[in-house]
């Protein structure tokens, strides 16, 4: 199997995961809303805002530096594995002594329970961490995909039958605390990985030092992510909160699903070639080619018709969640250039520069956002609009000066789905002038229609318009279609 091919189905089964696991979480979340009282998720949150931050820490990113790096010994697995469990201790050392100050904070005594049996979970980490760097780096997506998605099977169903019985709270907690122990089982057995300990400081110097460099940067990142709603909270209220996540969510889930999918995999892939620069310089373009064919239409779409997906799917008092979603749909290209340039930056070990990008969008995202809020939600969501384009473009600009790239070679890898989308918007504009009767009489009628006609043109256009870069793929899919039209014989 090619590399090509190796990082076609990767991706394909991580979407296979994705896509899985979020219809499930989706599907267990009504149950468990209905036999849990809106406090038990609220306890859960809350605790989850702060071993959400410590998480970071507790990877330390290391598993990372073992999947990039060029040369594995089991030295290098043991000494991370060690590393890991030390902080993955001193982390629940830390909650646990915390837990009755968090309580007495929050003037909740179950807290302090609560924290002490979730944080159990930093300790259990590094036993899932290793293995899941090992079939990561080896590119065993498949395995990747079964463990997470019969994981999420156990940890729900455990939670679901311990609500039935009245559990509360606890069963979020220990639901979660059982799909650990299932992760950890499973990888173990798939990788045959044990666990081993090594105090080789020498050998965990470099591992550490760029582990300590992903952490830097998930961490800002995840500052910045919650800086909107941190100055929406305190300034114009959790309603706003509500309804800006709402409308974000949903325009991120073609990023979620598809892009996240394959800058997994394209990490990998970059990081085994990061020796050949013409081989990474391929894999790169031809991976942001085929992403922005597949997901920019669903950006598109989710821009056209955003006032119908929000009343539609959630109700007529969401409608204000529309805004955000037009806007950061307009975003989702940007946001795909800026996914893919990191990974290259994050397997060439580039992370000194992508840490100041992310401390500088920390600050615009902060900034903007204040400067908006007199015009409500729509101004907030246009200055989430453009930090993204810059983000995009300085991405990019690491990303070309790594691989010594062109913006030419931007513009070519991207004229594929610029040429598909333009006819997608001419097309949708045609739909909507001859059918603005229908969506004046039902909302519903007009989504699948207008959803419909779209993605048949498009996916004409895909298959059989003379463009040279998308050729192969054209072949792939007729290819298929036509042995799925192909009759069984017995």
């Amino acid at each position: 199997m090619t590399l090509g091919d190796s990082i076609r189905r990767g991706a394909l089964w991580l979407f296979v995961g994705n896509t899985g696991s979020q219809v499930l979480t989706f599907a267990f979340g009504i149950v468990l809303a209905r036999l849990l009282a809106p406090e038990d998720f609220g306890m859960l949150v809350t605790i989850q805002v702060f071993t959400g931050l410590a998480g970071f820490v507790a990877g330390g990113g290391m598993g990372q530096g073992l999947v990039r790096a060029p040369e594995v010994t089991q030295g290098h697995i043991d000494v991370v594995f060690t590393l890991q469990l030390a902080i993955g201790c001193a982390i629940y050392a830390l909650f646990y002594a915390a837990a009755p100050w968090f309580a007495q904070w929050y003037d909740m005594p179950l807290y302090a329970s609560l924290l002490r049996v979730s944080a159990l979970t930093f300790v259990i980490r590094p036993f899932v961490n290793l293995p899941g760097s090992i079939l990561h780096r080896d590119m065993r997506f498949k395995a990747q995909t079964v463990v997470r998605i019969a994981t999420l099977l156990v940890s729900s169903a455990v939670s679901i039958g311990m609500a039935w019985h009245g559990y509360g709270v606890w069963s979020l907690i220990l639901g979660g605390l059982t799909g650990s122990l299932c992760s950890m089982a499973l990888l173990m057995h798939f990788t045959r990985w044990r666990p081993a300990l090594s105090l080789d400081v020498a050998r965990a110097r470099g591992v550490a030092r760029y582990g300590m460099l992903v952490s830097l940067n998930d961490i800002v990142a995840y500052l910045r992510n919650q800086g909107t709603n941190f100055v929406l909270g305190k300034t114009l209220g959790p309603a706003a909160v509500g309804l800006f996540n709402k409308g974000d969510s949903l325009a991120r889930m073609p990023q979620a699903l598809v892009t996240a999918s394959v800058y997994q995999v394209l990490f990998r892939a970059l990081a085994q070639e990061q020796d050949n620069l013409d081989k990474s310089r391929y894999l790169f373009f031809r991976s942001l080619s085929l992403v922005a064919v597949y997901v920019t239409p669903f950006y598109v779409g989710a821009f056209w018709l955003a006032d119908s997906l929000v009343t539609v799917l959630y109700g007529v008092k969401w409608a204000e969640a529309a805004a955000p979603l037009a806007m950061i749909a307009i975003a989702g290209p940007f946001l795909t250039v800026a996914n893919l340039s990191g990974a290259v930056l994050a397997a060439r070990n580039w992370l000194e520069r992508e840490l100041v990008v992310q401390a500088v969008l920390l600050v615009m995202i902060l900034l903007a956002t204040l400067t908006a809020l007199p015009y409500g939600l729509p101004g907030v969501s246009i200055a989430v609009l453009l930090v993204s384009i810059y983000n995009a473009l300085h991405m990019y600009v690491l990303a070309s000066r790594c691989l010594k790239a062109s913006w030419g070679a931007l513009f070519a890898a991207l004229q594929p789905a610029v040429v598909l989308n333009a006819i997608l918007i001419g097309m949708l504009t045609a739909v909507q002038h001859f059918t603005g009767e229908i969506a004046q009489k039902s909302q519903v009628i007009y989504l699948m229609l207008t959803a419909t006609v779209g993605g048949l043109v498009y996916g004409l256009c895909f298959l059989y318009l003379p463009i040279d870069a998308l050729r192969t793929e054209q072949l792939r899919w007729k290819a298929r279609l036509r042995l799925a039209r192909k009759p069984s014989t017995t």
